[in-house]
């Protein structure tokens, strides 16, 4: 288990700012007061570490598996449209990190970045309908070797409003990559053809790079 790098200077700066606020309870107040601080203090730094921990995962490869690309819980499974990139009918997956998940985000597949782009917008909550259309989100369109392409979208939501990502189009992913990060949770849609044999079913908890939600045709 490591800290994830986006939480690094986060959590020092936070760790220098509790430690001060002890510090001056300690010097002002009685020793009650300053018992009761620590213990928040501890409390409020631990739970904003768990929010940047980052452990190492054995990845579920399999060529034609497609893999969770976050922890969560499986809020929708559904044929729907997708008009941004393939402008026709596919199988949306969807799902839901809340503040207790890891919040690394990795490849479904082995393939190219064949389209990467950024899309500012709302910070809904991340499981109303127009969240997936309207919200601050990114798009991930991977190509693999047999030329099936799928869809990831990092979506921001009410609390998380810091999407990271570190793939460019071009890029190749291995399966199970790190490619991005949301902070504070939020929500990941994959969109799959719709010859996709679809494992998982709403309600169900997946684990990024080894829960198979999918299995391509």
């Amino acid at each position: 288990m490591t800290i994830h790098k986006e939480g690094r200077a986060l959590l020092l700066g936070l760790l220098i700012v509790l430690t001060g606020i002890v510090a001056l309870v300690w010097y002002f107040l009685t020793q009650i007061w300053f018992l009761i601080s620590a213990a928040v203090a501890l409390v409020l730094f631990c739970l904003v570490l768990q929010f940047f921990r980052n452990p190492r995962i054995k990845i579920n490869y399999g060529t034609k598996n497609v893999l969770a690309p976050a922890d969560g819980k499986v809020v929708v499974v559904e044929e729907t449209e997708e008009n941004e990139h393939f402008k026709d009918r596919r199988i949306q997956v969807s799902i839901f990190m809340s503040p207790l998940n890891v919040h690394v985000n990795r490849s479904p597949l082995e393939g190219e970045v064949s389209k990467f782009a950024y899309h500012p917008g709302k910070y809904l909550v991340a499981w109303h309908p127009k969240s997936s259309t309207e919200n601050e989100r990114t798009t991930m369109v991977l190509k693999t070797t047999n030329n099936t392409e799928l869809l990831v979208r990092q979506i921001a939501g009410a609390v998380a409003r810091r999407i990271k990502w570190y793939v460019k189009e071009g890029d190749q992913l291995g399966q199970g990559a790190e490619y991005g990060f949301i902070k504070f949770g939020s929500r990941l849609d994959v969109f799959l053809p719709l010859d996709a044999k679809v494992i998982v079913k709403p309600g169900d908890k997946t684990k990024a790079g080894r829960t198979v939600i999918a299995e391509l045709s």
